[in-house]
């Protein structure tokens, strides 16, 4: 059985499943109820100075984005940092530690770019005995016109001078946590490091309207006839993760550092995906308020099973290895060659496939052969751009087969005499897998 226990940071935790700085972890009632689910750790909904409490909206704070079948796709926020107060925060934080002694619990921090009120809000976190902090530079709404969030976030001289107020005011392990709403996430991240940050955590939310209400014409979530730009999240998110995540890997100021991957975790296979390309711990917010605490037990069951069947004893056996296989687009190999082929055992006529050939790229998949309805890839036409898999409503009916250059699942060379296709008897330039002997 795999292990799953993670070191991140020297923060120990039995699973690398965190619940992102989020309302999922505004009170130790809820963190409790994550933690008897089965969750690794936590990062403590962002903690504010002492003072005037935070006041949010009384109304709708969510916009959503569904797909057909109502699942929710992406998820935009107005909420800002906890509105519950400091003292009453920290007392509860002491009560999860000193019960969950094995989980990892990590405070989110957002303060004015003073050095005192950081050194202030550090020493009595650190009280706690928590397990580290994490600087929120990345909320997009509320906070970043007050000059803090993604504010601060965006100008990567902030990012340096914070966070090295922060390592010379606390022993704690120190995250940077970095807004997406930027040109170059590389910046930011070695801004972080430059300043002596123990690792960075991304994406915080992307600045968004997910919609416009048509007869009040108000963006949506509307509060009184108006609305605000928020912050947007859930599986819709996760290739913009992906690629920052990937960026500050492969970058060499910032190769080794270590990252916490946010940003769509829906499924073991979202949190494996973010730790091939050099996560050593994943946070989760969206899907847990979709879905409730316990979907954590099948990610959990998942990735020990994935990591079973390819052998890897543990997360370090596989964290990283996809990231040397990010390059620039320059240095792709344009001499490896893939012509999609049809599995007409699976095909179930629909004709989705030739439409969009048709329509809106090259002509390369027939509607009729021998006078019957019937689709098949026309060799010649084909350039490989996969639209067809991409549309084709199920699963495996079109692969997409390298006739030049090395297979990338096998590693060996390919030509077009591959194995299990041949021409269609009437049509040359058709190819059609042969029935099973």
């Amino acid at each position: 059985m795999a292990d799953l226990t993670t070191t991140f940071i020297g923060i120990r935790s039995p699973n690398p499943f965190w619940l992102a700085s989020a309302p999922p972890t505004d009170k130790e009632y809820n963190v409790n109820r994550a933690f008897e689910a089965g969750w690794g750790g936590v990062v403590w909904k962002t903690l504010g100075e002492a003072g005037p409490p935070i006041v949010n909206v009384n109304g709708p704070r969510y916009g959503a984005i569904w797909g057909a079948d109502r699942r929710l796709l992406g998820l935009n926020n107005i909420e800002l940092i906890t509105d519950r107060d400091l003292e009453i925060n920290l007392s509860e934080i002491v009560n999860v530690k000193k019960n969950w002694p094995d989980r990892a619990v990590v405070v989110s921090l957002m303060v004015p770019c003073v050095e005192q009120a950081w050194k202030d809000i550090l020493k009595r976190v650190e009280d706690t005995g928590c397990d580290g902090v994490e600087l929120n530079f990345g909320c997009p709404h509320g906070m970043s016109e007050r000059g803090m969030g993604s504010a601060v976030g965006q100008v990567p001289e902030y990012i340096e001078m914070v966070a090295r107020w922060c390592k010379e005011n606390t022993d704690l392990p120190v995250i940077v946590k970095l807004t997406p709403n930027i040109t170059d996430i590389r910046y930011p991240a070695r801004a972080a490091k430059s300043g002596g940050a123990d690792a960075v955590s991304l994406i915080n939310t992307i600045s968004s309207i997910t919609a416009v209400d048509l007869d009040s014409f108000s963006p949506e979530p509307s509060i009184d006839g108006k609305g605000s730009h928020g912050g947007y999240c859930g599986p819709a998110v996760k290739p913009i993760a992906l690629n920052m995540v990937a960026e500050i890997a492969r970058d060499p100021a910032t190769a080794g550092m270590p990252i916490s991957g946010i940003g769509g975790v829906t499924t073991w296979r979202d949190a494996a995906e973010f730790i091939a390309l050099g996560c050593g711990t994943v946070q989760v917010c969206t899907a847990a308020m979709t879905y409730g605490f316990k979907i954590v037990q099948e990610m959990i069951a998942g990735l020990e099973n994935y990591m079973d069947e390819k052998g890897f004893a543990t997360i370090e056996d596989f964290r990283g290895r996809a990231a040397p296989n990010v390059t620039d687009w320059q240095y792709l190999n344009l001499n490896y060659v893939t012509k999609a082929r049809i599995d007409q055992d699976l095909c179930i006529q629909c004709g989705r496939c030739h439409i969009a050939c048709e329509d809106t790229s090259h002509q390369a998949i027939t509607a009729m052969v021998d006078g019957k309805r019937h689709f098949e890839v026309i060799e010649e036409e084909c350039v490989g751009c996969n639209l067809c898999v991409n549309v084709c409503p199920v699963e495996g009916c079109i692969d997409m087969v390298a006739i030049s250059g090395v297979d990338p699942r096998t590693k060996k060379p390919v030509s077009k005499d591959y194995a299990n296709w041949t021409t269609h008897p009437n049509n040359p330039s058709v190819w059609q897998k042969q029935a099973a002997e």
